[in-house]
């Protein structure tokens, strides 16, 4: 008697951490968090796309199906995102909440912010053509938010006895500021997000406040928004403020 032989099974493409794929027409990250305890699923507004992170390499089919399950919620989120916005000679921005106009400089110039007059806006010149522009723009920006970050770190670190950390700048995708505090040989840092200078003056004061206070309380307890309220008052509006136009924020980019 003779027997076929079965054809072999298709097996299921291998995922990663890391993947990239596409549910009806969305992108969606895949992602692992071993600390997480359950299959989640967020936004990148930076990156415009979707994640679904598991807590095990094992789980990540879980997780792939779990976005299939949501492709409609994932698609309404991200098309309600704000477009990009390249930077742009004549463009009007927002800049500690005031409004300011991008203008090409006639020379080449190191990009400067020019305060506002009774006539005019602020100004920010910046030279060069297209990409060059918008980037040099975004160094202007950059110098403009490092030099007020660094203003109110020192207030609020006055406040509380602390000396003045180091300060830098990122572009971080989900948070708008970090702290590390000091150890027996290392000082302590606070990284900003430069977007921060996009945003009204009282709601960068805040993020500025909340990392202040993760020099003395290193967690989110009630200490922790005692501390920050002592030093910047309610946080309220400055939070919800971050959660209604933080992608507009994240959308303001410079050309590649």
């Amino acid at each position: 008697m003779l027997f076929r032989r079965s054809a072999p099974r298709a097996q299921a493409p291998r995922l990663s951490a890391g993947d990239l794929v596409q549910i009806d027409g969305c992108p969606v990250r895949l992602a692992v968090n071993r600390r997480a305890r359950r299959i989640s699923l967020r936004l990148d507004v930076a990156r415009r796309e979707a994640v679904a992170t598991a807590p095990s390499l094992q789980a990540l089919p879980q997780a792939l199906a779990f976005a299939h399950v949501r492709a409609e919620w994932i698609s309404a989120r991200l098309t309600a995102l704000p477009q990009p916005v390249n930077l742009a000679p004549g463009m009007m921005i927002h800049v500690a909440g005031r409004p300011c106009r991008l203008e090409r400089a006639a020379m080449r110039v190191r990009p400067t912010l020019k305060p506002p007059t009774m006539d005019e806006p602020a100004r920010l010149l910046a030279s060069g053509e297209g990409a060059a522009f918008s980037r040099a723009v975004v160094r202007g920006l950059r110098a403009e938010a490092l030099a007020r970050l660094t203003a109110r770190t020192q207030v609020h670190c006055s406040s509380i006895g602390r000396p003045t950390p180091t300060i830098a700048l990122q572009d971080a995708r989900s948070r708008w500021g970090s702290c590390q505090a000091a150890g027996d040989a290392r000082p302590a840092v606070i990284r900003y997000n430069w977007r921060l200078i996009l945003a009204p003056a009282n709601v960068l004061d805040y993020v500025v406040a909340h990392e202040c206070a993760h020099l003395v309380e290193g967690n989110h307890g009630p200490r922790f928004w005692a501390l920050v309220r002592r030093l910047y008052g309610d946080p309220a509006a400055a939070r919800a403020w971050l959660k209604q136009h933080g992608a507009s924020l994240h959308a303001v980019e410079a050309r590649a």
